[in-house]
């Protein structure tokens, strides 16, 4: 009989018992904490699975698949001309405007075709916090400063992060450079111009079915506009993306018509049949990625559309898990945050807010600590951070908060971990922490 591996088991055994008997279920703070982990795992799987992260891996599987590694390696590969490497890698969160979690499988797609470290990394911060519709909305709300002083710090963030990261393990980056100096590339399949076509369509798709809704009060902006028309616009590039399949990828034409079509009856019946407007897109999203799954997988003319949702799913099974157990987690330590719900976690809502008062550079690492690992979902940061305003935060937490939270979060780091290691991830997570602190500091003292 093996005795460590049988003294391991009686070990998990009696701390699970430990942990069931010591339960404490009399607690109200722990029954709130077990309430907004289950309110927060609920809107998470409403909210974010269906409409970002899923479309999240199908363009994740088009780098993966479609994207050449030539391509890659162009903009982004260790031998890429920097100044070239980290300008598209910075401004990317204008293009994608994804969250800290929707981000991963398109980085994670990008490293494993060989994009150097620097440019990766600043591709993944840049993603969620540089997105323009909250740059737009943190200057609306929380002043036209703050707006300004969150794109210049998103954008330096990027590139002082991703250029440290390459500095610090620039051994491990001459190796790479000099493997793909050897590299020698096919010829691309198709023009360059067609795969963009196709990836920027999905992206499109990706950006206009999770526009966020403007203030209470907005019927005039254009923003609104965008908002109210959200799923005609969304129509219209999943007409595109149609195009796409039949002309670009070759899959035959009467396959598609009869997704397009198994999709749009869908969404008609989704809207007569479920009364909540906020439910019923996901119903024809659902049908219509489920569609699209079946139709490439079942195409024997081209081996890559099958490829391509192979990768997504590879994607998501590497990535799911781990959101879900960073979104527990999440949800029990830091509550569930989102619309207009506001349940606490095990850690009272007011020691953050009596931590983060004023500007001192305690103040301002604590902001940057819990914006690292609590979960932000695009946009909801910013009428987060107006409650904490109004509940003494000063200037300097508020912005060290909104550097370090939308780029990063509990689930993110786990992710995060699988793709770089533990030692990366804990620098990338540690520059990003001490920069929004410095940051947070500089911006409390003048302003």
């Amino acid at each position: 009989m093996d005795t460590k591996k049988e003294l391991k088991i009686l070990f998990w055994i009696a701390l699970l018992f430990g942990v069931a008997f010591f339960l404490p279920i009399e607690s109200p703070r722990f029954m709130t904490a077990i309430v907004a982990t289950l309110d927060l795992v609920k809107w998470y799987a409403r909210e974010h699975v269906v409409l970002c992260l899923l479309p999240a891996f199908f363009i994740a599987g088009v780098i993966s698949v479609f994207v050449s590694q030539g391509s890659v390696l162009k903009y982004f590969g260790a031998n890429a001309k920097k100044w070239l490497a980290y300008s598209v890698a910075s401004v990317s969160g204008t293009i994608l405007a994804v969250c800290s979690c929707t981000i991963l499988p398109l980085f994670s797609s990008i490293h494993k075709r060989g994009a150097g470290l620097g440019p990766a990394v600043a591709f993944l911060y840049s993603g969620p916090a540089i997105n323009i519709l909250a740059i737009i909305l943190t200057a609306r709300i929380l002043g036209f400063e703050m707006g300004v002083a969150r794109i210049i710090g998103a954008v330096t963030f990027s590139i002082v992060i991703g250029l440290v990261m390459s500095l610090i393990y620039r051994k491990e980056e001459k190796a790479k450079k000099e493997q793909q100096m050897n590299i020698q590339q096919p010829p691309e399949k198709r023009p360059m111009w067609q795969t963009s076509f196709h990836f920027f369509t999905l992206v499109l798709i990706l950006v206009f079915a999770n526009w966020g809704r403007p203030s209470s009060g907005d019927t005039t902006s254009l923003w609104y506009y965008i908002w109210a028309y959200k799923w005609y616009i969304t129509g219209f590039f999943s007409l595109l993306l149609s195009y796409s399949l039949i002309f670009i990828l070759k899959i035959k034409w009467q396959w598609v018509l009869g997704a397009v079509i198994v999709t749009a009856a869908a969404g008609v019946l989704s809207t007569r049949l479920i009364t909540d407007p906020a439910m019923a897109p996901i119903v024809p999203m659902l049908v219509g990625i489920a569609a699209l799954s079946v139709i490439t997988l079942k195409d024997k003319r081209d081996d890559e559309n099958r490829e391509w949702t192979i990768a997504s799913w590879d994607f998501a099974k590497q990535i799911m898990p781990l959101l879900a157990i960073g979104v527990v987690t999440a949800g029990f330590l830091l509550g569930s945050t989102h619309d207009d719900a506001a349940i606490p976690g095990i850690i009272p809502n007011e020691w953050i807010a009596w931590l983060v008062g004023g500007n001192s550079l305690f103040a301002n690492f604590f902001a940057s600590i819990v914006g690292a690992f609590m979960y932000f979902a695009t946009l909801t940061e910013v009428p987060i951070l107006q409650g904490l305003i109004a509940s003494g935060m000063g200037k300097g937490p508020a912005l060290a908060l909104l550097l370090a939270g939308p780029s990063l979060s509990l689930p993110n780091i786990l992710v995060i971990r699988g793709v770089l290691g533990t030692q990366k991830t804990l620098v990338y997570v540690l520059l990003v922490v001490i920069m929004a602190t410095i940051s947070g500091v500089i911006y409390g003292s003048l302003f």
